[in-house]
């Protein structure tokens, strides 16, 4: 990302991340305690760390990734203290709950979720959409009739093909009448390199990752949705 976005983006979360309102990163209001009384606030991160380019282990193998580096400089900024915790990404809900974590940040989407969290102002446009072979020889969303499509559990590509109004009818046809699900990203490249499976659905900040790595490996489809993280 280029180091001009990456500023645009920085000082956008900076300016919203007072709306977080998670209960472990909110300020009390009112008088101020004395100085010698406050504590540091602590910011417990849950994030996939097989999910870039948002937060992976490079090829040093040291985790990296846009929003770990984001999360690392908001958190500085406010004189918080960051714990970064790798959690499977179907069990955010129940770490969050157990109160394991206490932010979820790792490009994550909105839509369809206002009324399950409290989230900051949107930091990032995003897509979903619909990653190919080149030499598939499908060429559009009808093109996935019959076809294996696999995408994340949990994720918000699984719930734009179940949920939304005209997906439905898509995922209906496709091999099996759903899409198939597995734990992350990576692994479904994999598997559509390999063939085991005939297409991908994603953020489109994710189809873009992996088409850079093979550039004549994949192609994508028109989007299913946008929406914003």
């Amino acid at each position: 990302m280029a180091k001009k976005k990456l500023t645009t983006l920085l000082c956008c979360a900076l300016a919203c991340l007072a709306l977080v309102g998670l209960a472990a990163c909110s300020q009390s209001q009112g008088t101020a305690a004395p100085e010698a009384e406050a504590s540091t606030e602590k910011l417990v991160v849950g994030y996939d760390n097989s999910y870039p380019p948002y937060g992976f282990i490079g090829d040093d193998g040291n985790l990296t990734g846009f929003d770990i580096d984001l999360a690392t400089e908001v958190a500085e900024r406010n004189g918080w203290d960051l714990e970064l915790e790798a959690i499977d990404w179907d069990a955010k809900d129940a770490l969050l709950n157990q109160g394991t974590i206490n932010c979820i940040w790792n490009g994550f989407t909105m839509e369809g979720r206002e009324g399950k969290y409290a989230f900051s102002k949107p930091y990032m446009h995003n897509e979903q959409v619909v990653v190919v072979k080149a030499d598939s020889g499908i060429d559009s969303l009808e093109g996935l009739a019959g076809k294996n499509v696999m995408t994340q559990v949990d994720s918000a590509a699984l719930d734009v093909l179940e949920d939304e109004e005209g997906q439905k009818a898509l995922a209906d046809t496709f091999a099996g009448g759903a899409a198939q699900t597995i734990g992350d990203y990576n692994n479904a490249f994999m598997q559509l390199e390999s063939g085991a499976v005939d297409a991908v659905a994603c953020d489109l900040s994710i189809a873009d990752y992996q088409m850079a790595a093979k550039p004549d490996m994949f192609v994508k489809l028109e989007p299913l949705s946008t929406e914003n993280y």
